[in-house]
């Protein structure tokens, strides 16, 4: 028997930076170039960004300064990160 574990849905070399983003692009890779599914939460859980991305980048110039939860999926995996607007 083997015990589903957090890190095996875990997107395989992700990476987002940088982080605080002061110049309003936020910029997210991983090992495979499959298009992701970015939202950005703030908080207090309402959404504040939804968006999809194949090029690697999100425009995130419109969002306050603060910190935010980025959950990312890609391919049926996902994952949360903790940003920070400048």
């Amino acid at each position: 028997n083997q015990v589903l574990g957090v890190k095996q849905n875990a997107i395989a070399g992700l990476n987002m930076y940088p982080n605080p983003v002061s110049k309003g692009t936020l910029y997210i890779t991983s090992d495979s170039n499959e298009a992701k599914t970015v939202s950005v939460y703030d908080m207090l859980g309402k959404q504040v960004l939804n968006a999809k991305t194949s090029n690697n980048t999100v425009n995130v110039s419109n969002l306050k300064s603060g910190s935010y939860i980025v959950k990312i999926t890609e391919d049926g995996k996902s994952d949360t990160k903790k940003l920070i607007i400048q």
